[in-house]
């Protein structure tokens, strides 16, 4: 089918804490490239997302905080569209589930549905916390596991057996939230029975969508209607949601699950007037990019919902990814085993294409993936600067040298079979991409990129106009002779600099800070980066100056990775302590963990305390203070980046917690013995992890 017109949707957020590399990997970033793909083919494509800010767990954090659950979603709802902002996911509108907007729109839906009798309405007793006064997810009930007793089971897992479990099961259940016991109420609500759409869905899906959908999303789909589907409720008790438009529902809301992917429609209406176009039109190609665990929601329930309503389009495709590790450990934010992107973009300023191509370049797109700060290292410096980013160095330091600075003439009748493959190359590459974008194949499309750049290497280093101008320097050249060499030269960086162009087109969708770095340093405005133009050879005119080089990529030093590293193992990621509090549930599976595991890793850190003696800036480093901290058995000299948090005179006395076993290092000429702990507050300043009364320096922190 041709369609006119595509909507891209991303999965909303929870706003319940900040977003970390294994979000982005899942499915914005794919989300973004296909988009930025999509509108440098100049078609007609809206990106929409917002925040998810109702449910259980937002009303149990605010709760535990002291807050309000507007003051929870209104914190992380910044804190996570300032990270999607920073690191370049474009969509057209972020907004919010708790917006007026869609609160109508989700009402509306549910209205409809209600009006048109496709609910069924069910009497059920719940578990309620009396003390709390508030009804309990499964997730917020723990109790004895009647398998292998565990006293801190929960209503839907046991963590330590890996039972499934439901609430009735435990022995002697209890609220995670308060401990108290627990009782039962009687409560109604509203239920959407989808086993009446099982033959809709599996028309749609097992027929229309076996050869489309990604094998795991086809898969997991399947699994669910050979099960046989069963009705699911609607609604719940509570005060935080989207109020339930009926007479006689007060304490009642919606479903996360029903409103949330109904914010997909209320953000395309806060968008454009013309939002009908994109849900309602047949010729819209609908995409919903989405993570694994959230597969059965978008195929099955929500298209249930849409046919039930009646009137808007269903998804074409739903390009679910697998799950993205961390060192070989599944991301917990519990444990603080996570990379937070807005902890990134601290650490690593103004370097959003290395993670964003080191997450494509890896990304679970079939199965699980692993995340290794090593392998982030190993990627930048062996590819995206010893490939692509030396290519471009190369041709442009080779053009300011040979050519005047000046992008040289073509001379057609002395090309030969080198310049006409690469020519061939160039042009092959663009389908190649565009096939694999089209298909949702990030990874595959990354690869030919970095590929062509390889290509361009090899040309160059075949060509080698170095030695042509060797000749021509030496002077042993005939008139002729010497007017041959330099068409040659002029060739081989003229096709060079063609290619330089090229690779900033189709970088673009992938790379887009790095893209539009290129287009400064070739001198052209961002329309050329139009994929109307990948594949031509004539992108740069013949005498037009160019900048002077500078290297797209840095190189990351070991010492970063190693600090990383410790950030991680010691459990000290700043947006963890002082943004990302876990719930009462969290902190059970917190201690549950402690008990059970031991991390070899973390215990390989010795880590004492010590007393600042002195300190000093360091010469021509801003971040850098000096500091003489005696560690009971030996004073160290240690550099510390907090300069611009803390002056000389505020630090010395402070007793502070040091790495003492970690290897020196050298910076500013100056050798630094070990680290201090620090954490980030609310405000964003750092302060000293103290023990909370005075003890001996050197002793262990254990």
């Amino acid at each position: 089918m041709e369609y006119k017109r595509i909507l891209v949707t991303a999965a909303l957020p929870y706003a319940n804490g900040p977003v970390h590399i294994g979000h982005l990997a899942g499915c914005y970033l794919p989300a973004d490239i296909y988009v930025r793909y999509q509108r440098a083919q100049k078609r007609d494509v809206q990106f929409v997302c917002g925040s998810d800010e109702h449910g259980v767990p937002i009303t149990i954090r605010a709760m535990k905080e002291g807050v309000t659950p507007q003051d929870v979603v209104d914190k992380y709802n910044a804190i996570i569209k300032e990270s999607f902002a920073e690191m370049g996911i474009s969509f057209d509108i972020f907004s919010r589930t708790s917006s007026p907007v869609h609160h109508s729109t989700a009402q509306a839906f549910f209205k409809k549905l209600y009006d048109d009798g496709a609910f069924e309405t069910k009497e059920t007793e719940q578990y309620f916390d009396e003390e709390k006064k508030v009804y309990l997810a499964d997730r917020y009930i723990i109790g004895t596991c009647p398998v292998c007793s565990n006293a801190n089971a929960y209503g839907d897992q046991c963590e330590k057996c890996g039972s499934t479990l439901s609430p009735e099961q435990l022995i002697n259940p209890r609220s995670a939230l308060s401990n108290a016991p627990l009782v039962k109420r009687t409560t109604t609500h509203w239920y959407f029975p989808l086993n009446q759409y099982e033959d809709f869905l599996k028309e749609w899906i097992v027929v229309g969508k076996k050869d489309e959908w990604k094998s795991n999303v086809y898969g997991q789909c399947k699994s669910w209607l050979d099960s046989g589907l069963q009705s699911r409720a609607m609604t719940r008790d509570s005060n935080w949601g989207v109020p339930v438009p009926i007479e006689g529902s007060e304490g009642k809301v919606l479903y996360v699950w029903f409103d949330a992917p109904i914010g997909y429609i209320s953000a395309t209406k806060e968008l454009t007037p013309h939002w009908a176009d994109y849900w309602q039109q047949e010729d819209t190609k609908l995409v919903h990019f989405i993570g694994k665990d959230n597969i059965v929601f978008h195929c099955i329930i929500f298209p249930a919902m849409l046919k039930a309503h009646g009137g808007f389009v269903l998804p074409d495709n739903v390009p679910a990814n697998e799950f993205l590790n961390i060192e070989g450990e599944k991301v917990s934010t519990s444990r603080n085993w996570a990379v937070w992107v807005h902890e990134y973009l601290k650490d690593f300023p103004e370097q959003q294409d290395i993670l964003r191509y080191v997450l494509c370049a890896n990304a679970p797109e079939t199965k699980d993936n692993d995340f290794t700060w090593k392998d982030f290292q190993t990627r930048n410096n062996s590819e995206l600067v010893d490939k692509f980013g030396n290519f471009v160095n190369r041709v442009m330091v080779l053009m300011h040298k040979l050519c005047g600075a000046k992008v040289p003439q073509w001379h057609a009748a002395i090309a030969d079979e080198k310049d006409a493959q690469l020519i061939a190359e160039i042009k092959l590459s663009k389908v190649k991409i565009e096939q694999s974008i089209e298909s949702y194949k990030f990874r595959d499309a990354l690869f030919e990129l970095i590929e062509l750049s390889r290509k361009g290497n090899v040309y160059l280093q075949e060509k080698a106009p170095w030695k042509e101008a060797s000749g021509i320097e030496k002077g042993a050249l005939s008139p002729e002779e010497k007017n041959l060499a330099q068409q040659c030269i002029d060739n081989c960086l003229y096709l060079a600099l063609q290619l330089t162009a090229n690779l900033a087109i189709l970088a673009n969708p992938f790379l887009p800070f790095t893209a539009k770095k290129m287009c400064h340093l070739l001198k052209v405005v961002e329309r050329m980066l139009d994929w109307e133009n990948a594949g031509k050879i004539d992108l740069l005119k013949i005498g037009y100056s160019l900048r002077i080089p500078e290297l797209l990529f840095r190189k990351i030093e070991d010492s970063e990775i190693e600090a990383q590293m410790i950030k991680l193992k010691a459990g000290l990621v700043a947006s963890t302590q002082s943004q990302s509090t876990p719930s009462v549930a969290e902190e059970k599976e917190t201690e549950l963990l402690k008990a059970e595991i031991t991390i070899d890793d973390f215990t390989k850190i010795d880590l004492r305390t010590g007393t600042i003696l002195s300190a000093q800036k360091v010469e021509k480093a801003d971040k850098l203070l000096q500091l003489e901290i005696d560690l009971g058995f030996e004073n160290r000299t240690v550099l510390s980046g907090i300069a611009q948090h803390f002056s000389p005179e505020e630090v010395v006395g402070k007793q502070v917690v040091v790495v003492a076993n970690l290897a020196s290092r050298k910076m500013r000429g100056i050798e630094s013995k070990g680290m201090i702990l620090m954490v980030e507050n609310a405000d964003g300043k750092l302060e000293f992890v103290l023990p909370q009364n005075a003890v001996n320096n050197g002793a262990m922190v254990k």
